[in-house]
C-alpha cells in the first residue's frame, strides 16, 4: 500500500492503487459552456458514500472480493462515463475569465484503499473523524473522484468527490445510479443524459426581476469582512478560544413517528405543510434559539434559513410550442436558493406552525417557472462577474451583522437513491452526502433511511454550539446514527 491518509481518529486508510479510469469509447474533444445558473455555484467540491457489508453476488450466495468488485466498478465507470462523457473532462477558464467544461476525456480518478477497521464500529455520527479525508477522496483534478475502500470486515465503502459547478444533487444521483445499473448487466439502463444548455439560455430582450437582488448578489458587491471577524476566524483555526464557531458535521436518523408530529404541529393553523417544510420549521426554531441564548439576545440578532428549491419540474414546459423539454434528464445545475430572514427571538417565540407558514411563503415564491427564467437573466445581466446566493453570505446590512446571527441551508435529498445502488452485491446499509463546504453558514441535507422505514437519515453541518444546543433540547428527534440502527450489530 502507498501514503497514510487520515491519521486523526481512531483509523487510518491506508491509499493503494490509484489510475486514471477514461470513457470506454472514444469522445470527440470539444468545449461545454457551463449554463448561467451553474455559473451561480462557487468551485466547491460535494461528497457522497455508500456503505456494503459482506457483499455477495444477488444470484448466488457467492461472496465476492475486494478485487472482484473494484473491476465491476471500473468497468461499468468507464462504460457509464461514454454517457457522461462531462464528469471525465476537467474545468478550466475561458478569455472572459469564467469556467468552462472541456470534455476531452480525461477520466476519473480512481482510488483503492484499505482500513483496519469493521463497518460496525464506524462512528457514522461523526463523520469528521471517520468520512473527511478518509472514506471520501479529496478531487485533485478533474470533474470526479472515486474511492473505494475495503474494510475489515470485508464490506467496503464506494465514494464520490463531484465538482458542484458540474452537477448538482439530481444530477449526481441520476450518474450513481446509472453507474450501478450498467455494473448489473441485467438491470434496465435509465435514459442517458441530457447536456443540452440552450433549455436554459437567456430570453431576448433579458427581463430582469430587480427583487433577485435580495437573494443573489454579484461577487464584487460584497464587503470585505469586518477584522473582528476576520480575527475571529484566524483564532478559530489557530486556538481552541472560539472552538463553538467551528463548523461540525454530525449525521442523525429522525423517525417517521417525529416527523409527523412535527408536521401536524406545523398544520396546526389549518394549512397544510409537507415534511421537509415542518422540519425546516423546527430546526430553524433550534438554531435561533441556540443564538438567543448565546448573547442573551436584545432581539438584534437575526436568523436567517434557506431551502434549495429544484426548478426542472418548474421548467418543463420550456421547450419549442411549448412541448414538454427534456429537464427531468438534464444534468447540471437547476438550483435557486430562497431565504427567510426573522429576528431570531421572533422564530423562538412564534408557534411552529407560523415559521412553517413563513417557510412555505418563501419557498413558494421560487417554486416556478417564472422565477428560474428571471434568474437565468438576472446572471445574464451581470456576467462575467460571478455571482453568489446572499445566504451564503453576511446580512444585507452592517445593523444586521449582530454577534450570534445564524444562517444555514436545508437542502432535500428525499430523492437520494439510497436503495437503488446496488452495483450486484446488494443494496448499501447506509448512503450519505458529505459536504463541509468550508463557508459560514451552515448546511443540512435531510434523506431517506435506508431502511425504507419513513425514517430520515439528517445529514447536519451547523456550528459546535449549535449542534451541541440542538441535541440537548430535541433529543428525541434529532438521534445520533448508530450501527444499532443500520442493524449491523
Amino acid at each position: 500500500m502507498g501514503a497514510v491518509a487520515g491519521l486523526g481518529g481512531e483509523f487510518a486508510v491506508q491509499l493503494g492503487k490509484k489510475e486514471v479510469v477514461a470513457a470506454a469509447l472514444p469522445i470527440q474533444e470539444h468545449w461545454l459552456p457551463l449554463s448561467n445558473l451553474d455559473l451561480l455555484l462557487p468551485p466547491v467540491d460535494v461528497g457522497v458514500f455508500f456503505c456494503y457489508t459482506n457483499p455477495t453476488t444477488t444470484s448466488a450466495s457467492q461472496r465476492l472480493g475486494y478485487g472482484s468488485m473494484v473491476g465491476i466498478l471500473k468497468a461499468a465507470l468507464a462504460q457509464a462515463l461514454v454517457s457522461y462523457y462531462a464528469l471525465a473532462g476537467e474545468v478550466v477558464q475561458n478569455s472572459a475569465g469564467e469556467p468552462e467544461l472541456l470534455c476531452n476525456n480525461r477520466g476519473v480518478d480512481f482510488i483503492e484503499a484499505f482500513t483496519d477497521v469493521e463497518l460496525r464500529h464506524l462512528d457514522l455520527y461523526n463523520p469528521d473523524e471517520t468520512i473527511e479525508g478518509k472514506l471520501v477522496p479529496t478531487k485533485k483534478r478533474g470533474v470526479l473522484a472515486v474511492q473505494v475502500t475495503e474494510l475489515k470486515c470485508g464490506g467496503i465503502v464506494v465514494a464520490c468527490t463531484f465538482d458542484h459547478r458540474i452537477a448538482d444533487a439530481h444530477s449526481a444521483n441520476m450518474f450513481m445510479v446509472f453507474w450501478a445499473e450498467t455494473a448489473r448487466s441485467d438491470a434496465p439502463i435509465s435514459l442517458p443524459p441530457s447536456f443540452r444548455r440552450s433549455l436554459l439560455n437567456p430570453r431576448h430582450p433579458l427581463c430582469v426581476d430587480r427583487s433577485l437582488d435580495s437573494m443573489y448578489i454579484p461577487v464584487s458587491a460584497l464587503p470585505p469582512p469586518p477584522p473582528q471577524k476576520q480575527k475571529a476566524h484566524e483564532e478559530c483555526e489557530t486556538t481552541t478560544s472560539r472552538d463553538d464557531d467551528c463548523l461540525v458535521s454530525r449525521m442523525y436518523y429522525v423517525t417517521a413517528a417525529k416527523l409527523s408530529e412535527l408536521q401536524q404541529r406545523a398544520c396546526s393553523n389549518g394549512s397544510k405543510r409537507s415534511k421537509l417544510e415542518s422540519f425546516s420549521a423546527f430546526l430553524w426554531k433550534m438554531v435561533a434559539e441556540s443564538s438567543s441564548v448565546a448573547t442573551n439576545d436584545d432581539n438584534k440578532t437575526m436568523s436567517r434559513m434557506g431551502i434549495v428549491v429544484d426548478g426542472r419540474c418548474r421548467l418543463m414546459s420550456q421547450g419549442v410550442d411549448d412541448k414538454p423539454a427534456p429537464m427531468a434528464s438534464y444534468f447540471g445545475n437547476v438550483l435557486s436558493i430562497p431565504f427567510g430572514e426573522k429576528r431570531a427571538m421572533e422564530v423562538v417565540e412564534k408557534p411552529l406552525s407560523w415559521v412553517a407558514e413563513a417557510v412555505h411563503e418563501f419557498v413558494e415564491s421560487a417554486a416556478t417557472k417564472e422565477h428560474f427564467l428571471d434568474l437565468i437573466d438576472w446572471v445574464e445581466e451581470h456576467r462575467p462577474v460571478p455571482a453568489v446566493a446572499r445566504i451564503y453570505c453576511k446580512p444585507r446590512s452592517e445593523q444586521e451583522e449582530e454577534e450570534g446571527s445564524t444562517a444555514f441551508v436545508v437542502s432535500s435529498g428525499q430523492r437520494f437513491p439510497v436503495t437503488e445502488m446496488d452495483f450486484g452485491w446488494g443494496k448499501p446499509v447506509l448512503g450519505s452526502y458529505h459536504f463541509p463546504w468550508g463557508g459560514e453558514a451552515g448546511y443540512v441535507m435531510p434523506m431517506p433511511s435506508p431502511l425504507s422505514n419513513g425514517d430520515w437519515v439528517v445529514y447536519l453541518h451547523l456550528s459546535r454550539s449549535q449542534v451541541a444546543f440542538i441535541e440537548s433540547k430535541a433529543p428525541t428527534v434529532f438521534r445520533p446514527l448508530t450501527p444499532h440502527y443500520l442493524r449491523l450489530l
